[in-house]
């Protein structure tokens, strides 16, 4: 990795700016002994947060579904749909995605283990861990080698080669956002290497077919035996379902893609990366990711994925925790004159949406 805070997308304002080997090393040790000091004092104050966030959203999910078979009173259809969407979202955001990274496997508790938990969601857990927690977490932001840089679907990077196809950049984002979780679901398919005859569908055959189960399983239950349960009200439970998943995605989709691809956000080249030592790999953690300013109850329903810099930082480290560790990131930061990418969500979100539309051009 260069010592210069590397040239794509402009997050340094001094071009000039280097950090030594020996201060990346620096900056790297104080990096990890807030890990270390972190993951000492994790206890009862953990363990109790997310009980908390699962008793919330089942509560949710009860009364969401609840209220949608009294849908012929119209304010309890709205009322329905919009606490199914909460609990969906908190299935989603601030737990599946958490412990599906390990961050509560320390309480021993089989609703909390990572390698047993399945969401709420389409994409099968399975593949989701390889996809994110190995590849993504591992290569974040290196083209050629992070596929969540655009999900073989958009162009988010002006080192990926323009092509007419990506005159649809903003329509295809649409269509990403209203049915992310298929598209997550799809994205260990890698569908562009298929096309390109890279692979085969036979060498994909094991993940398409988990993709086939959850999917079904998922329509099953939201589509067929949920309305089914409603008897006359089939109907309106069916609509409030639809509705709840897309109002997950869509929020999943924005607060996803305000964390890695906002206008200040770098990504790197194989070249660069190669060789990294521990304080140029949490170095291009924090230049690759971007946070979200807001109060608790925002946080918690982005599954603190608000604080995305700590989380590529400290992927295993229970996500409730970024907060408090931001002060200490961020200060660092400031010390050593690294860019702390941070912001309002609609500035953030508006910075996304121009990058899309810039970047459907040559």
């Amino acid at each position: 990795m260069p010592k210069t805070a590397t040239k794509h997308t402009g997050a340094v304002a001094d071009p000039e700016f280097q950090l030594t080997p020996e201060q990346l090393d620096l900056f790297g040790e104080e990096l990890d002994a807030l890990r270390e000091r972190v993951l000492d004092d994790l206890g009862q104050r953990d363990s109790d947060y997310i009980h908390n966030i699962l008793n919330a959203q089942r509560g949710f999910e009860v009364a969401g579904r609840g209220m949608l078979f009294l849908s012929f009173i119209p304010p309890a259809w709205i009322a329905g749909t919009i606490s199914l969407s909460i609990s969906k979202i908190l299935d989603n955001m601030e737990i599946g995605h958490n412990v599906m990274h390990g961050q509560y496997d320390w309480t021993q508790d089989p609703r909390l283990d990572s390698t047993q938990f399945e969401w709420d969601t389409s994409s099968p857990s399975e593949n989701w861990k390889d996809s994110h927690n190995y590849q993504h977490h591992t290569h974040t932001n290196i083209v050629g080698k992070d596929r969540d840089i655009g999900y073989g679907i958009l162009r988010m990077s002006e080192e990926q080669p323009w092509h007419p196809y990506y005159l649809g950049n903003l329509l295809y984002a649409t269509l990403l956002m209203t049915f992310f979780e298929y598209g997550v679901a799809m994205h260990d398919l890698e569908v562009e290497r298929m096309v390109s005859g890279e692979i085969s569908f036979a060498d994909k055959r094991k993940e398409f077919d988990n993709i086939w189960t959850k999917v079904r399983r998922q329509a099953i239950k939201d589509y067929v035996l949920f309305p089914l349960l409603a008897g006359p009200m089939a109907p309106a439970v069916f609509a409030g379902n639809f509705t709840a998943n897309i109002a997950r995605n869509v929020w999943s989709f924005m607060i996803i893609f305000c964390g890695h691809f906002p206008e200040g956000v770098e990504e790197f080249t194989e070249e660069e990366t190669e060789n990294e030592t521990r304080g140029q790999w949490y170095y291009r953690q924090i230049l690759g990711s971007a946070n979200l300013t807001g109060g608790k109850l925002f946080h918690i329903m982005s599954g603190n994925l608000s604080h995305q810099i700590e989380h590529h930082l400290f992927p295993d480290i229970p996500a409730h925790r970024y907060a408090e560790i931001a002060v200490e990131v961020r200060e660092a930061c400031a010390r050593f004159g690294i860019p702390y990418n941070t912001g309002p969500l609609h500035k953030q979100f508006g910075s996304v949406v121009k990058k899309i539309a810039r970047l459907s051009l040559p």
